[in-house]
């Protein structure tokens, strides 16, 4: 045992304290340490570190605080070099003492761009030194923590217009979106943490206001939700007419890269020709339903739709399927 408080550096070597070729892990308090150790220990012989960051004796070179978790999509993050917190008063504490903003990523143990992006940038020790050097990282499972996932998918869909996973979030200490989005690739994601870190110096006063304004967008649209309304069936039309305009004429669906089928567009063109008697509505449902079950993002032996395509044509699925698809 170490002396309480006494800080150390947890080496995982033949599974035992040492220096011996032992790459850094953590510095924690020897209790904390300890903790860790006996996490991974706890594993078993058969365990298998999702990292490429390995010792000579093939152990895992980084160990976090997720490998005292239970949710697979943490575990999975166990062995990054990056300090991650899970969410709660911690985290938020220690940004607040350290006047840092907060890296808030989530993900689900399934998502591809989460693994990409967790195995390009997360599991990239430089990249991970300028993530806890200037930043608290937080990590969530959006399947364990649905209600965070949601308020913060909201300020990302309102800052870009769009949404998906990996979530990647700028948070002041207050936890208030300043900036987000989803992937990055390696690169520009530290390119653009090194940006956030200036401005967040340079001009603090600057990135604070623009989280509150931010907090008041999402929480005005969650109480536009709640409020009963009715149906300005003119409003139907016009946003009917605009999907139309800008649908693929030629390969079907919407966009002009990735193509997702967009079931919540489709069905409510279904009902829009069902209350107005829209043809043009209908076309484009079945032009984009035709193309769909003709090309690549149908799975022609197993059945089943995947998540998305990869190119404008419908031809090169995303090997991923959902349920809701």
């Amino acid at each position: 045992m170490f002396p309480n408080g006494f800080k150390t550096i947890v080496f995982i070597a033949s599974m035992t304290y040492n220096s011996c070729n032992a790459a850094e892990i953590q510095y924690y308090p020897a209790e904390k340490a300890e903790q860790l150790q006996a996490a991974v220990i706890a594993k078993g012989k058969n365990y298998q570190a999702r990292t490429a960051n390995l010792l000579e004796n093939g152990q895992p070179a980084y160990v976090n605080q997720l490998i005292l978790q239970d949710s697979p999509y943490l575990i999975q993050h166990a062995h990054n070099p990056v300090h991650w917190y899970t969410w709660g008063d911690n985290a938020f504490a220690r940004a607040k003492r350290e006047n840092k903003p907060v890296f808030l990523s989530i993900g689900y143990s399934t998502c591809h761009w989460c693994h990409v992006m967790e195995e390009e940038s997360f599991d990239n020790p430089e990249i991970a030194a300028v993530l806890n050097q200037y930043f608290i990282a937080i990590k969530v499972d959006r399947e364990r923590r649905p209600d965070i996932d949601a308020v913060y998918m909201e300020a990302v869909t309102l800052l870009t217009g769009r949404g998906g996973w990996p979530m990647s979030s700028f948070l002041t200490p207050e936890g208030k979106t300043f900036l987000g989005d989803s992937y990055f690739p390696p690169e520009p994601f530290k390119k653009l943490l090194l940006r956030v870190n200036e401005v967040w110096q340079q001009q603090n006063a600057l990135v604070l206001k623009r989280a509150d304004e931010v907090a008041t967008a999402v929480a005005k649209s969650s109480l536009t939700r709640q409020q009963s309304q009715s149906l300005d069936l003119k409003l139907l039309q016009q946003t009917a007419q605009q999907l139309e305009s800008v649908q693929d004429r030629r390969y079907g669906g919407f966009g002009q890269k990735m193509k997702f089928p967009n079931e919540p567009l489709l069905i409510f063109l279904l009902d829009n020709y069902q209350r107005f008697g829209d043809i043009k509505a209908l076309a484009v449902v079945e032009t984009s339903l035709l193309a769909m079950a003709q090309g690549g993002i149908y799975d022609q032996v197993g059945g089943g739709f995947h998540r998305y395509s990869t190119d404008m044509q419908w031809l090169v699925p995303h090997f991923e399927k959902m349920l809701y698809n």
